[in-house]
């Protein structure tokens, strides 16, 4: 049980908005009704960017062509929904930030791009994103907690038992006084 939480509650600290990079795949895990931040770098002199996941065909999540962003066959879904975080794509970056994002968010997301000089799109990022139920993260703790509280109880109470048990022996022992021959008074000393 306690291997399960442990492997649990890692997961969670781990991947909970986080990014895992494997062989140019990401994975991210966030929690439904939070926005979301799929990281995409490519070269600068960029031409067109392009964000799609697989499950949509023909339709796109983000796409931006001749100097702006288009919605002709963007995915319903994502309308009003969707950007990239730096419009101006300074350096490179085409990070797209998905907003009040729901469980029907789930999926994989490439980003793929067309570099001024270049024809055709290049695929630079693979993204598989997981959408959690809001409060997991407060859920997995609180499980945590509820399964530690028996051992802090456990402890506690042995605690408690051992101070008790050392307060009984010393109240039960005799009393032995000492006297120093000095304190005795001489009249009982010396008859």
């Amino acid at each position: 049980m306690a291997g399960l939480i442990w492997i649990l509650l890692s997961a969670c600290l781990l991947g909970c908005t986080s990014q895992v990079s494997l062989s140019g795949q990401k994975n991210v895990t966030a929690e439904s009704g939070r926005n979301v931040t799929l990281t995409c770098q490519a070269r600068k002199n960029i031409q067109t960017v392009e964000w799609r996941r697989a499950d949509l065909g023909d339709e796109y999540v983000f796409l931006y062509r001749d100097e702006r962003k288009t919605s002709v066959h963007q995915h319903p879904s994502f309308k009003d929904r969707v950007d990239l975080k730096d419009k101006q794509m300074k350096d490179g970056d085409v990070s797209l930030i998905l907003n009040n994002v729901t469980i029907n968010d789930t999926g994989r997301y490439e980003c793929r791009v067309v570099e001024k000089g270049t024809i055709g799109l290049k695929l630079i990022s693979i993204i598989t994103l997981s959408i959690v139920p809001p409060g997991s993260v407060g859920l997995i703790v609180g499980v945590v907690v509820a399964a530690a509280a028996p051992v802090v109880a456990a402890v506690a109470g042995f605690v408690i038992y051992r101070n008790h048990k050392k307060a009984k022996e010393v109240r039960l022992r005799p009393l032995v006084i000492k006297q120093s021959p000095a304190a005795v008074p001489t009249s009982q000393c010396c008859q």
